[in-house]
């Protein structure tokens, strides 16, 4: 698929960049990492007057004939001066490291942060799914710009002080040489500057082939794929994919290493242009006898020093604006616009005996960027304690119903009530607290089943937990295993891990969502991987347990809703028939004709298992 690309400008400055990571940094009770900064830049200026003195001074003193001893002790105090700042300045160098990491762990952690709880629209809108892919990129090693920074600002800022100095110096010699090494250094700084902003201005390139990559990457190394990798011989298919990104990859970082590398041929010739003029007029003031040897060798120094200053101050900041616009991607997808109301929306505190009623007036909602809606219209009232089932064809709506119900999306038309008041004016985060909910690609977590029952680590109630796995009929599994309920699960972290069958696996998610205790429970299609008599066994035990919670159920199988107060059957976009599960028999209509299909399927299974 061809990327269209296009010119966009951070959002955020250089500036604005700098101060969001001295903030991050004193926020985060990291101050030595400014503090250090600022040590190590005046360690720097103080080590290059050194260097720049050190020869002339002692040069000087040979012409003007100072005593033995006086040329001695001159030499003494470079040579401690000198010893004396670089010990200091390799001891503070080699403690800067953690603080740093420490700041750039902050960052991933925001990050993380925004995956885990941004509106779950966003989870499936490719702008950021590219944008985090980039930010987590961008802070993935030391030498990335989340944490490169700080090298670059310590030594711009010691450039800086000393191109300052140098300044004052060759002042006093000729003006004219300074406004030269300015003047061609300021064009090569504008080709550079027009240069380095091609990665960013082409930055979907890059993100679309990450993201290919992260994809297969994952894919190939989960166990969840494993066994259609062999079965289908799928290897060389994924090798084939990842090398194409991989070749793509490539093909753009050469391309822009190849037009980095015409900022840099720039950078050389000017700098050759500088170097001329200034050093033929020093030469000049010798042979005419206007400034002394040591004096020729301060400026002369001076002038290389000044002008590798400029030179190395331009590429600093060209430097920096780069790291500046890899940063602006990572504040871009931490403060990526939220569809829902978060701590700005309106408290919700769920009591445990309180009735909740969920009301959908009118509602239809399409997905982004589609002409067509999956629902149209729909009303529907869940009562408390009122056991709900949603059937229909596959591409029905049926999963679309039951996110628009837990708020995972809000409706494209019309509006979900939470007695009577619409759940867009709540905080999401308190909404989602009135559901537990188990899917058909429910998540397992790397720990213990303790762990993934509470799904926490902090504030466990072991009490609940042993109980709700027992209720789900999990526990004698559970006591045959060596670790019991400190068995890991989950083989990609852990090796001991257990693994836990279909059924045993709807169980455990079944204690979770008893442990969670929330008044309403949402089951989508969660036994689809299971045969009809352990799917029955797992509804029998949700309708058990579950005798004082609002239900909504979606199976694809529909003996197993008979226990439901009421069926809705969803096709079209909409409704179409509601009942008990005899009143829509009796019908005769779409659910009646499929109940038919399904039950035919099964008795002529079970005449052949007998024959």
């Amino acid at each position: 698929m061809k990327v269209k690309n296009k010119k966009t400008k951070p959002k955020y400055n250089v500036f604005q960049n700098i101060w969001f990571m001295i903030s991050l940094a004193w926020r985060q009770k990291e101050k030595k990492v400014i503090f250090t900064m600022v040590l190590l830049v005046l360690l720097g200026v103080s080590l290059n007057l050194i260097n720049l003195y050190i020869a002339p001074t002692i040069l000087n003193a040979i012409e003007t004939k100072v005593s033995f001893s006086e040329l001695i002790i001159t030499i003494l105090v470079f040579i401690t001066a000198l010893t004396l700042t670089n010990a200091l300045n390799s001891y503070v160098n080699s403690n800067v490291l953690y603080g740093r990491i420490s700041v750039r762990t902050e960052i991933i952690s925001m990050l993380n942060n925004k995956c885990c709880r941004t509106s779950y629209p966003n989870t499936e809108d490719e702008t950021f799914n590219k944008l985090t892919a980039q930010a987590s990129e961008y802070c993935s090693s030391n030498n990335k710009a989340t944490e490169a920074i700080w090298d670059t600002l310590t030594k711009l800022l010691t450039n800086i002080l000393c191109f300052a100095f140098y300044s004052s110096l060759l002042l006093m010699v000729k003006p004219f040489m300074v406004v030269i090494i300015l003047v061609t250094t300021l064009i090569g700084f504008f080709i550079n500057n027009y240069l380095s902003e091609y990665k960013y201005k082409h930055k979907e390139i890059e993100a679309e082939e990450i993201k290919k990559l992260n994809y297969i990457d994952k894919v190939s190394s989960s166990i969840q794929y494993a066994k259609d990798i062999r079965i289908f011989g799928l290897y060389s298919w994924l090798t084939e994919l990842y090398d194409k990104s991989m070749a793509a990859l490539h093909a753009f970082n050469n391309k822009v290493e190849s037009v980095y590398l015409w900022a840099q041929i720039a950078d050389l010739v000017l700098a050759f242009l500088k170097n001329a003029i200034a050093y033929t007029y020093l030469i000049g003031l010798v042979i005419n006898g206007k400034i002394t040897v040591s004096e020729f060798l301060l400026y002369f120094q001076a002038v290389e020093g000044f002008t590798l200053l400029v030179t190395t101050i331009m590429k600093k900041l060209n430097t920096l604006k780069r790291q500046s616009m890899d940063i602006s991607v990572v504040r871009e997808a931490i403060d990526y616009k939220e569809v829902f109301k978060f701590a700005e929306g309106k408290s919700l505190e769920i009591e445990p005996n309180k009735d909740y009623i969920i009301e959908l007036k009118n509602v239809s909602f399409k997905y982004p960027g589609k002409d067509k809606n999956v629902l149209t219209n729909i009303n529907l009232t869940i009562k408390p304690k009122e056991k709900i089932a949603v059937v229909g064809l596959n591409g029905a709506g049926k999963t679309t119903l039951v996110k628009l119900i837990c708020g995972y999306y809000d409706p494209t038309e019309g509006e979900i009530l939470l007695n009577g008041v619409d759940i867009r004016t709540y905080n999401r985060e308190h909404y989602y607290k009135l559901f537990s909910a188990v899917f058909a690609n429910f998540s397992l977590l790397a720990g213990s089943i303790i762990t993934n029952v509470a799904q926490s680590d902090n504030n466990i109630n072991y009490e609940l937990v042993y109980s709700s796995i027992e209720k789900a009929g999990l526990k004698e599994k559970i006591e045959s295993l060596p670790r019991k309920y400190e068995s890991n699960l989950n083989r990609e972290v852990y090796e001991d891990a257990t693994n836990l069958s279909g059924g045993e696996m709807q169980r455990l998610m079944l204690a979770r969502a008893l442990y969670k205790d929330a008044p309403i429970i949402v089951l989508d299609e969660p036994t689809s991987a299971l045969d009809p008599i352990a799917e029955a066994d797992i509804y029998n035990k949700y309708n058990e347990l579950t005798k004082h919670k609002a239900s909504v159920f979606i199976s694809h199988r529909l003996a197993s809703t008979r226990f439901c107060d009421r069926i809705l059957f969803i096709a079209d976009e909409k409704i179409v028939e509601e009942g008990t599960h005899e009143k829509l028999l009796a019908l005769g209509g779409k659910y009646a004709q499929l109940f038919e299909v399904q039950s035919k399927y099964y008795r002529e299974g079970e005449s052949k298992d007998e024959k």
